[in-house]
Formats: structure tokens, C-alpha cells, sequence
């Protein structure tokens, strides 16, 4: 099984976060691609929807408002797609905000560990480049290349920022329940964001979906661009146990990740039943 062409992508980010498109390009690049349903999800923020609906309905796409929350479950960091949120819902707001704080509380303890290995100013010029002054870790990743510490962001997280090297941190998301229940309220399908990539066993992958289940999950994204063949048909199959809709999302970031493309995934399989149909 390998990635194709698809028209829906329900997986996307902007520079609204730690994309590499502005809504405007990614919009163009959705056309090019043939996407006539896209969902802009990006890290804790909708900054990019308001945008991107007078893009998308001058081009002939449908947008979903949507937006991937960062959560913890049992001590691993999960990320909770919210596909069809009320973007100007209030409580919605001012969760989307406290997560806002935590990452720029995150962003300062990281530049405070550079600093300690030597390494000055990376978390001012990592601010100067991201959205609403709050850098993620691409966005110090790119700071660490400029400053000739590394000669790409692939060595920057290998060295400084990938999980336990020395400049990553570890925040204290809320729990995925928690997050689950702000999206359902906000009148959103709550999506368990790509579970092939987490570092789980079956065993555990399935009690993590079960947890998912019972906090009020509706959905699994099944066809990611970095699922394997064997983890598609999986996810599937689990879709199917729990009573779960599928979503398809390529998870693109921008031209640098060559192995992602807008718009390219496994197909759904024919026994998922797809999120499109109650959004």
C-alpha cells in the first residue's frame, strides 16, 4: 500500500504554528494538489482559519476549521485532532490560550538549556521567525542552522531537541480526556492524531484507544503519510472493534519534509467509515 492522491487531507499546518506555508500558499498548493477538502490543523491555535475560509471558497474548496491539541496520557505526549470546531466558541478560546502559555513557558525553559550548553540568543532568534512570538522546536531548529551550531534541522533535533537530548522539555500538558471534552463542547469531532507514530506496543496502542473511547474520542486518523501498510489496516480494524469513524490526513508540513506531500496517503480501507460523513 502506498501513498496516493486523495482530495481530502484532513491533516495540515500553517505558519500559524510550525508550518512552512502561509494559509495563502498552502491554499495554492491544496489546488494544486486536486485537495477539495482540507482541515488546517494547527498546533494549539485556529489563527489560520479565519484566513483561509475566503481562500478556500474562492478556489472551490471545502474547509473544515480544525486544530491538533497537544494532551498526555499515562506520561506520553498525545495529540488530539478537533475537526469542525466552533472556532469562536469562548471556554474553546481560552483553552486554546492557556495551551498558548504553556508552549511559550516551554520555549523559554528550552532557551535557558542552550544557554547553560553555551549556545546564546537562540531563543530570541527562534521567537523573531514564529507565530505570536512562542517557538516550537522546529522553530529553534532552524534558529540552531542560522547560528552554524548545526547544518540542518535534522541535526539540530538529533543533537539538542529530539526527546532526552539536552535541550528538550517536557511539558505538562493537560490530560486527554480534558482535551477530548474542550473539543466536544466546542462542537467538534475529536480525532486521535496519527497512533502509528506513538512509541507504543499493540497492547498498549490498543488500551490507548480504548481510553480515547471512553473520554468521548469519535474518530481514529487511520491513513497517515507515515503509516505502514501493516498499521493502516490495524487502525482499521480497530475502527471497526470500537465503533470509531476514520479520518485521512497527510500531517505536511511544508516542501523541506520531501517524504510528506499535501494531499498524498494510504487509502482508507473499505471497512472504516469516513469522518467527511458526519462533518
Amino acid at each position: 500500500m502506498q501513498n496516493v492522491a486523495s482530495e481530502v487531507d484532513f491533516h495540515l499546518h500553517t505558519t500559524a504554528s510550525d508550518g512552512e506555508l502561509t494559509p495563502t500558499e498552502l491554499v495554492e498548493a491544496a489546488v494544486q494538489a486536486g485537495v477539495t477538502w482540507l482541515a488546517v490543523t494547527d498546533h494549539d491555535t485556529v489563527a489560520a482559519v479565519p484566513e483561509m475560509q475566503a481562500l478556500c471558497s474562492r478556489n472551490g474548496i471545502t474547509l473544515v476549521a480544525g486544530v491538533e491539541i497537544s494532551s498526555r496520557w499515562q506520561s506520553q505526549d498525545i495529540h488530539v485532532v478537533g475537526l469542525g470546531v466552533d472556532i469562536g466558541q469562548p471556554h474553546f478560546k481560552d483553552h486554546l490560550a492557556a495551551q498558548m502559555q504553556r508552549r511559550r513557558l516551554r520555549a523559554l525553559a528550552m532557551g535557558e538549556r542552550l544557554e547553560k550548553l553555551g549556545i546564546q540568543g537562540v531563543f530570541q532568534a527562534a521567537a523573531a521567525i514564529a507565530p505570536q512570538g512562542i517557538p516550537a522546536r522546529p522553530h529553534f531548529a532552524q534558529a540552531l542552522v542560522d547560528a552554524g551550531v548545526c547544518k540542518d534541522r535534522k541535526q539540530a533535533f538529533q543533537r539538542y531537541l529530539a526527546v532526552a537530548k539536552p535541550a528538550y522539555v517536557k511539558t505538562d500538558w493537560p490530560e486527554l480526556e480534558q482535551v477530548v471534552n474542550w473539543i466536544s463542547a466546542a462542537g467538534g469531532v475529536a480525532v486521535l492524531a496519527h497512533p502509528g507514530r506513538y512509541k507504543l506496543t499493540r497492547t498498549k496502542l490498543g488500551r490507548l484507544v480504548e481510553a480515547f473511547c471512553a473520554a468521548g474520542g469519535q474518530c481514529l486518523e487511520v491513513a497517515v503519510a507515515t503509516h505502514s501498510p501493516d498499521m493502516v489496516q490495524y487502525l482499521a480494524g480497530l475502527c471497526v472493534k470500537f465503533g470509531l469513524y476514520a479520518s485521512q490526513g497527510s500531517d505536511y508540513h511544508g516542501p523541506s519534509m520531501r517524504w510528506v506531500q499535501l494531499g498524498k496517503m494510504p487509502p482508507l480501507p473499505s471497512c472504516c467509515r469516513p469522518v467527511r460523513d458526519i462533518l
